[in-house]
């Protein structure tokens, strides 16, 4: 039987959307006021999705447990009210757009979990805006 799990987490991070290879100018028309040179910041939810056979000697894909501990180690702790561009260096040379920020989570949980899972990210920027990116 295969199953997808889900296990939510929630932290906040500051990050300005900035295009160095661009003029100021452009830079405000394209990312308009997340282009502030003060940054500025959001509440960010996690939604880590998890999907597998599910062990037929606990009924479970994963351990829930486990999983919460993998996500607060390797993603809470590591981004909880940061400045992505400032303190990050996942983004030294990225930009710290909703979208890349996905996909960095994604590769640092991927190699944390046995190879015989499929993960897959959506994070919240906001309510109404979100990314997602996975296996699937």
């Amino acid at each position: 039987m295969i199953f997808t799990v889900c296990r939510k987490a929630h932290f906040n991070a500051a990050h300005r959307l900035h295009n160095p290879k661009w003029s100021a100018e452009k830079n405000l028309e394209v990312f308009g006021k997340c282009n502030s040179a003060y940054f500025h910041g959001h509440n960010f939810d996690l939604e880590v999705r998890v999907r597998g056979e599910v062990n037929p000697d606990t009924g479970f894909v994963i351990d829930l447990g486990v999983l919460g501990k993998i996500i607060k180690e390797e993603v809470e702790d590591r981004f909880d009210h940061k400045n992505l561009n400032l303190d990050c260096v996942e983004f030294i040379d990225l930009l710290p757009s909703t979208e890349h920020f996905a996909k960095v989570i994604y590769d640092i949980l991927k190699p944390q979990l046995a190879k015989e899972y499929q993960l897959h990210i959506t994070l919240y920027e906001t309510a109404k805006n979100a990314a997602e990116y996975g296996d699937w």
